[in-house]
């Protein structure tokens, strides 16, 4: 086994060889000039593991380089470990160790091939050029031949420079920031970040906007545009670098002031199925309610909210029994005790049928008529879409990062995307691997360009 090992590393790895140091010295020279005409620094090409970090993001591909780089890393370990099996042909306790080796060492292989496949179908795209090239692109032995004639060949231009990029998405945040309303809810979100790999990553970046009471809001978006993440800053359970307001009231520094002025539904609910209605009930008023307020007047505001939702007559029947529509009316009825000011509902209509569903949002459309704003994430919206108001339009753009596509009315929205269907407008922001039409970076910064000149 262990000579079966060396084998597969040697053949993997042969880095004595004079033939694999002149290609991986035509590979750094290409990668040196490819990351030059993305408008980064082309030293990156000389430092192991950033390298494919860096040139990731010249094809587009940042989260695939991450995961690049680390295997990659791995790759130098296995090398490493070649050394120390050469050194070491009768040690026991590496001879008991190739079984595992060997599983680790194909598992690497595999995730370099696929994650190499990735990063090179993006330069394909940014660069124009026939999938063809994948051929060349996929195998180590002749990587550097596309990279020496894309990073030298003057007819071979990126169609877009990283460094371009973001410059005009940094210009964005140049712009002003939405004014506060004094009845309503105000976002003002610089960003929102994380430390991730080799740099502060971006979650979210520069959303503004102002929703008036009385709004039912769609909020869209495809697959890590930022939805949640936006949500959780504008409820104050993640925090941003942003100042959001409701109804005057900042929603970071009066925390706790303002914990039950926000309904947040969440998609899977959480109450006890062996409980009934009225008693699930009771207990959330016990939590959401203040202190102050006599068991007398918990259970009438219990009773006031079963009528409003339909549950009286179900009171005494037990979670596990209602229906699908009745346990989401149950789930809102809980949030809406503390006759919260925002509703935030993650697909609420999950799992629902189009008149069930139907039903639902016709219930939502009468609580924003009270005075509310009601946010809504759905993946069916066009069979509720007369009910909505406006609609926010989240995507990400190139190198991954939230960022504001549109909000405003749903007519706005329809004639600002050239498109009839709230669902066609998702798939126009998503990305091309995602199945989207790849237009995010263009309609984000249209939508500034229109908002701010």
């Amino acid at each position: 086994m262990t000579n079966i090992l060396q084998l597969a590393l040697t053949l993997y790895f042969d880095s004595g060889s004079i033939l694999f140091i002149v290609m991986r010295g035509l590979y750094i020279l290409g990668a040196w000039k490819l990351l030059g005409k993305s408008g980064l620094k082309g030293w990156w090409a000389l430092i192991p593991w950033f390298r494919e970090y860096q040139l990731s993001r010249c094809a587009a591909r940042e989260p695939e380089g991450r995961a690049f780089s680390i295997v990659s890393f791995l790759i130098t370990v296995l090398q490493v470990m070649n050394i120390c099996f050469r050194w070491n042909k009768d040690s026991e306790a590496l001879k008991a160790a190739v079984p595992l080796i060997l599983v680790v060492l194909f598992s690497v292989l595999i995730m370099h091939l696929v994650y190499n496949f990735r990063i090179f179908s993006g330069f394909v795209e940014v660069y124009g050029v026939s999938k063809a090239w994948l051929v060349l692109c996929v195998l180590d032995e002749f990587r550097f031949i596309p990279m020496l004639i894309w990073g030298f060949g003057k007819k071979y231009q990126p169609n877009w420079k990283v460094s371009d990029l973001e410059a005009e998405m940094e210009r964005l945040a140049t712009y002003g920031s939405a004014a506060v309303l004094n009845d309503g809810l105000t976002v003002n979100l610089k960003d929102r970040t994380v430390k991730e790999f080799f740099h502060k990553k971006y979650l979210l970046k520069d959303i503004h906007m102002a929703i008036p009471q009385g709004h039912v809001v769609l909020l869209l978006g495809g697959s890590g545009a930022g939805k949640t993440t936006f949500l959780n800053a504008v409820n104050g359970y993640e925090k941003a670098d942003a100042t959001v307001t409701l109804n005057g009231n900042d929603m970071y520094t009066e925390y706790k002031k303002m914990l039950y002025e926000v309904g947040f539904v969440p998609q899977q609910d959480l109450m006890r199925s062996k409980d009934t209605v009225e008693k699930t009930l009771m207990d959330a008023a016990k939590l959401r309610l203040s202190v102050d307020i006599p068991a007398e007047g918990r259970k009438k505001r219990v009773e006031e909210v079963m009528e409003i939702f339909g549950l009286t007559p179900v009171r005494d029947n037990m979670v596990d029994k209602l229906s699908g529509g009745q346990r989401k009316r149950l789930s809102i009825s809980i949030e809406f005790l503390s006759n919260p000011s925002l509703f935030i509902l993650d697909e609420p209509d999950s799992g629902l049928d189009g008149v069930m569903a139907r039903e639902l949002f016709e219930q939502l459309r009468r609580i924003a008529d009270t005075g509310k704003i009601v946010m809504v994430i759905t993946h069916t919206p066009d069979r509720v879409i007369d009910l909505i108001d406006d609609v926010i339009v989240l995507a990400k753009d190139s190198s991954r990062t939230g960022r504001l596509a549109f909000y405003g009315s749903i007519g706005d929205a329809r004639k600002f995307f050239g498109k009839e269907k709230m669902e066609e407008i998702v798939k126009a922001v998503n990305q091309k691997e995602e199945g989207g039409d790849g237009m995010a970076d263009e309609y984000v910064l249209k939508y500034a360009e229109v908002q701010h000149g």
